[in-house]
């Protein structure tokens, strides 16, 4: 009975982790959106970490964030780590989004690639609501800047 149990793991075992069919064109750039996938659930998790000594009032914001860094043990790792993953993050789409343009992957999976630009502009709009967060001086300046380039749009500005 134990070996007739072993025996169908062991061929579980083969048919699903040493035998798996895989496309002959796999290689490793195919792993890049799981990186994305898993950058993304650090910068989540940093976020919230960093979230718990922020204050949104414009007149603290910027002061919260030195506190932040300057006195609050390992504040500097959490601050660097998040805004260094978030340029890990684009990296990985770019290259995510360039193996999908070069394997033609957006002509037969259409609504996956729509929904993958989707997300993409999401993640632009989330990095720059979070870089305006700190409140310095480039952030007011960035977000004067992208406000100023949406007032054509109308309605849009006075609604920002």
């Amino acid at each position: 009975m134990v070996s007739r149990t072993l025996s169908l793991s062991m061929s579980l075992f083969r048919a699903h982790l040493v035998f798996y069919r895989c496309a002959l064109n796999l290689n490793s750039s195919y792993n890049f959106g799981f990186l994305v996938a898993m950058t993304f659930v650090l910068q989540i998790i940093t976020g919230i970490t960093l979230a718990f000594r922020y204050t949104s009032e414009a007149s603290c914001a910027f002061a919260s964030v030195q506190h932040l860094v300057r006195e609050v043990a390992a504040g500097w790792e959490f601050r660097m780590l998040h805004a260094t993953t978030a340029s890990f993050v684009f990296l990985c789409i770019l290259i995510h989004m360039t193996r999908g343009l070069y394997n033609w992957s957006y002509s037969y999976l259409t609504t996956a690639w729509m929904s993958g630009l989707v997300l993409y502009l999401l993640t632009i709009a989330t990095a720059f609501l979070g870089y305006v967060l700190p409140w310095g001086q480039m952030s007011f300046w960035g977000a004067t800047v992208i406000t100023n380039l949406l007032s054509p749009i109308p309605y849009l500005v006075p609604w920002l």
